[in-house]
This record gives C-alpha cells, structure tokens and sequence, in this order.
C-alpha cells in the first residue's frame, strides 16, 4: 500500500514478486513499517537485524598541492582526467597496520584554472584570465566504515510526518577504527603529492557523520543464517522469499569505491534468480 504525496490517497497494487529499491533508507524503512502478527518488528525480521549496521564512506580528509612545471602545455594538457588510488592497507601481510582495520581509496582531480595573480586590471586582466595557471593536484580520502551493530536506524511512530507516516531517526557515528583510519589516509596523501613533485601541499581532515557522503548500505545485511542477517545470498527475505531487496541496504561492508555499480549488478543478479525460480515454479 502507498500514498500518493499530492492527494494523500492510498492505494494498493498486488504482486508475484516485489523488489524494494527504494534505496538503503528507503527500502528498510518500508520493511520496518510493514508490520503484522507475524512480523511485529518489520518484514522479515525475526533476526531482529533489520535497520542495524548502517554504513557510509568517511570523507572530507585529502590533501592537495601544486604541480610545477608544463606551464606551456595549454590545449592538450589544460583539462587532464580525474584519477583513482585503489585501497593498499591490510590487502596482505606487508600491508598489515597495527593500528586500524580494513583501509581506504582516493579520488583525486588535476585542474588549471586562469592565472589571476597580481593587481592586474583591465586588459591586462584580460590577458591573465584567458592564461592557464599551474596545475593543481587534489585527493580526497574515502574510507571504509565498519558495520557496527550499533549503527543503527529505526522507525518513530510517536513522531509522525506530513503523510502520517512514522519518522526515520538514526544513531550512528565513526569510531576510534576510523579515526585512526583516517590519520593514516591524510598522511598517505601528502606523502604521494610530496613524492609527486607537489608543492605547497595542503591536507584537511574533518569528521564527517554516516550519510555525508551519500553512500549509504547496510541496515538489511545479506547471510546464510537466518538468525543473523535479513537476506539470504540472492537478496530475498529469508522468510519471505517473493520479496527481493538488492538496494544498498543488503551490503555486509562498505569498501572503498562508489558502490552505485555493484547494486546494478546485485539487482540484475536477483532478477536473472527470481526469473528462474518463477519458470522452476517456486515462485
């Protein structure tokens, strides 16, 4: 049953099969506000899991420099690409840091903007913003967020919205692991870009809350047991197994790199398995 936001009319549409990808969020909090006798807690939720372990990346720690040199290149070298640094901590035994579990990628740009420097006004003004400036290197950190139990959303049915329908409240925030994690990242940054031939190089490292980043996953984890996790390996409900939910809110850890493409894949994977269980007739 769903309500329409501009009429508040209720209406209900039946199904074979239901796929919840109304996002991390969004699909648990319609698992939570599906309640019964049978399920008083939630859809699906005898595991009592379901909202718990939400994770995001942390950001908002980098480094960034300037790159001397190449001041002549100008149409082949004024718009370079952006770059990727894969995860190199706790990947083996040489990379193994007593201080922190698992690590964290970069995202980083190169960019020129107009050479503004001086007083220059006028022509002269001109003339310098239409020059490219020298390079600027930028790497933003994105760290692994560990799934505590304790981080957490759930549902407040005292407090209602607009719509009458209960509010979403969150308890959840980084740990020591991640600020620890998170010293390491900056420092990695400053000696890449110093190694690089950066100079005047920069680092910035402020705590960001779970969901700054908008790469929110967790909250209905995938499993074998039942007693422990909400899905089962093809992202239905282990107890009700016509209702799929691939959305982020199935993931076990966050890792490192934007995780959009990895539920494509875990969606189109549900559907070639739902697919398959409707032409075998167990669906």
């Amino acid at each position: 049953r769903v309500k329409d936001r501009l009429t508040g009319e209720d209406v209900e549409f039946k199904a074979r099969i239901i796929f919840c990808n109304a996002s991390t969020i969004g699909s648990t909090a319609i698992l939570l506000n599906s309640r019964s006798t049978t399920f008083p807690d939630g859809l699906g939720n005898s595991s009592g899991e379901l909202g718990h372990n939400i994770m995001d990346h942390h950001y908002g720690m980098g480094a960034a420099g300037t790159l001397p040199g190449m001041e002549e290149t100008y149409y082949n070298g004024r718009k370079p690409n952006g770059f990727y640094i894969p995860r190199f901590t706790n990947i083996d035994k040489a990379s193994t840091q007593k201080e922190y579990l698992r690590g964290f990628g970069y995202q980083g740009t190169a960019t020129r903007g107009p050479n503004t420097s001086g007083n220059a006004i006028g022509a002269a003004l001109k003339d310098q913003i239409f020059g490219p400036g020298p390079y600027q290197i930028r790497m933003t950190c994105f760290g692994e967020l560990l799934p505590y139990h304790e981080n957490k959303m759930w549902l407040n049915f005292n407090k209602k919205d607009k719509h009458g329908m209960p509010t979403i409240t969150f308890d959840a925030s980084l740990k020591d692991n991640e600020a620890k994690m998170r010293k390491h990242g900056v420092l990695c940054a400053e000696e890449m870009l110093e190694a690089a031939g950066c100079k005047d190089i920069s680092s910035r490292n402020i705590e960001t809350a779970p969901g700054a980043c908008i790469h929110e996953m967790g909250t209905a984890r995938m499993g074998r047991d039942p007693k422990t996790s909400v899905l089962n390996k093809w992202n239905p409900l282990h107890e009700v197994p016509n209702v799929f939910v691939p959305a982020g809110a199935c993931m076990t850890r966050s890792g490192t790199p934007n995780p959009s493409i990895p539920y494509m894949a875990l969606t189109a994977r549900a559907v070639d398995y739902a697919d398959r269980m409707v032409r075998e007739g167990v669906l």
